[in-house]
């Protein structure tokens, strides 16, 4: 029997144009197909971002240990963290620059470097432009506050950095004998490789720092006995170099200032632990510096300023001869306060970095 006309136009037409349209449920399938596809893709691109970004972290701090020892290859001996009079409080704030300021001739900074003069204080030389620079070396790429610092008024002043030199334990300056911490570096130090007894490999030369660190300044003096705990701070005021808003919290905010909470590390505790310090109903993740270096002719300076990374677990950290370790959060105190003095003989033990 035929079909009529009509209807085998119709299965003709039926036959040679099939239905192409997703069904709802369809549609839905492939959505959530997609939707564990990138569920599974994403971390792994995470990962992989993440691992980029330690890498070139650990190329930071190796290029920098690296410009330390061409300095020391030119000078005879390591940079100090800054210059001023001994016995004396400066008379400007910020006195010379820093060791991130004297190495830029050693990290392919050299017309930066020109444009400025190391006995003045950089902060009289905002007109350069080379305080508010971006220097890719001094930045680790997963720093999240990667942004310029700026002044009451709102103008550019300094970006931040992330990486701080070993000033050691605890003591940083004592200005009445002119006498330094027990690290590589301090204000107005000379220190020559022969004088690290504990052999450069076995020596802190810098260790990652935030940017835009909470912190509390000239306080009340602690003691020359290094606290044993972080609730040290609860007991201190004096001023509060902390906030709500970012610019509030200034450590680590000045590459070009060499005083230790922008410029240092001291290893009073291990990378990473938190030092609680309560204020005005917020608890915040703070440095100490008892003292601003130079600001005073006879009062010492204690610091407790933390090694602090990005990277979960551990910061990266150069030794003085240019190798790069991950340090481990959980290093024994003793073994990290050793690798933070250049004296020798301290018990150490190298199976936990």
């Amino acid at each position: 029997m035929q079909l009529p006309t009509n209807d085998r136009r119709v299965a003709a037409t039926a036959i040679q144009q099939p239905d192409l349209a997703f069904t709802l449920i369809e549609l839905l399938v492939v959505m959530a197909i997609i939707g564990v596809l990138v569920a599974l893709v994403l971390p792994a691109v995470q990962m992989s971002r993440e691992a980029a970004r330690r890498t070139q972290c650990k190329n930071n701090l190796h290029q920098i240990a690296l410009a330390v020892q061409n300095y020391c290859d030119v000078a005879s001996v390591y940079p100090p963290s800054f210059c001023i009079n001994p016995g004396a409080a400066l008379s400007a704030n910020n006195g010379s620059w820093s060791i991130h300021g004297r190495l830029l001739p050693f990290i392919e900074q050299g017309n930066a470097f020109r444009q400025v003069r190391l006995d003045v204080a950089w902060d009289a030389q905002l007109a350069t432009g080379v305080p508010t620079m971006e220097i890719a070396v001094y930045q680790c790429p997963s720093e999240v506050n990667n942004v310029v610092r700026v002044d009451a008024a709102g103008n550019p002043l300094t970006h931040p950095q992330n990486y701080g030199f070993n000033f050691g334990t605890w003591l940083v300056y004592e200005p009445r004998t002119g006498r330094g911490g027990d690290g590589v570096f301090f204000v107005n130090s000379s220190t020559r490789p022969a004088g690290i007894a504990d052999g450069l490999s076995n020596t802190l030369c810098a260790a990652e720092v935030k940017a835009f660190t909470s912190y509390i300044r000239n306080t009340q003096d602690p003691g020359a006995a290094v606290p044993d705990s972080p609730s040290f701070v609860a007991g201190y005021s004096g001023q509060l170099k902390l906030g709500p808003d970012r610019n509030e919290n200034t450590g680590h905010t000045e590459w070009c200032d060499g005083r230790v909470h922008h410029s240092g590390i001291t290893t009073v505790f291990t990378p990473n632990t938190v030092v609680a310090y309560t204020t005005g109903g917020r608890t915040y993740d703070i440095d100490f510096n008892s003292r601003q270096e130079g600001s005073n002719a006879t009062q010492t300076t204690y610091a407790a300023i933390t090694a602090r990374s990005w990277h979960p677990g551990y910061a990266h950290a150069a030794m003085m001869d240019g190798s790069v370790r991950s340090i481990s959060d959980k290093i024994n105190l003793g073994t990290w306060r050793a690798l933070g003095t250049r004296a020798g003989g301290e018990d150490r033990d190298d199976s936990e970095l």
